[in-house]
């Protein structure tokens, strides 16, 4: 499957229509030159790898105290380092990052994922090496 985005629910946008339409090519195309035999050399590739899914701050009710902080709005997949804003409860208070590492926060406040009790999900980039491929099909 592919997935591109964001977009909201329901609205079909020009620019992640056309997103999606070249990475179907693409697949396609490698599809193709595989079934014609080429050859692809190793190659690495930085990806990022899903950590958890986190939750927004609740009350013992249940509750939504706090909301995503104004500058992690908008930042899927940008760096998000220790000390770094999160969330704003409803009295203005800051609540900042804790984590040990860098993550790479994505799906960032999407209305999508609010019933499912998550503010986003913390990505930590990585390196994947590919070998050699080549077709055995003559």
């Amino acid at each position: 499957g592919v997935e591109v985005g964001p977009q909201p629910q329901g609205v079909a946008r020009a620019d992640v229509l056309d997103k999606m339409r070249k990475i179907v090519k693409h697949g396609l195309d490698f599809v193709q030159l595989f079934n014609e035999g080429k050859e692809f050399p190793p190659c690495t590739i930085e990806v990022f790898k899903i950590m958890e899914k986190v939750d927004y701050p609740r009350n013992k009710n249940g509750e939504i105290i706090a909301i995503i902080h104004p500058k992690l709005q908008d930042q899927d997949w940008q760096p998000l380092k220790k000390g770094d804003p999160l969330f704003l409860t409803l009295d203005g208070e800051v609540i900042p990052y804790q984590g040990n590492c860098t993550v790479y926060p994505t799906f960032i406040n999407e209305a999508a994922y609010y019933e499912k009790k998550q503010a986003f999900v913390k990505t930590e980039k990585i390196k994947l090496t590919a070998k050699h491929l080549r077709s055995s099909v003559s």
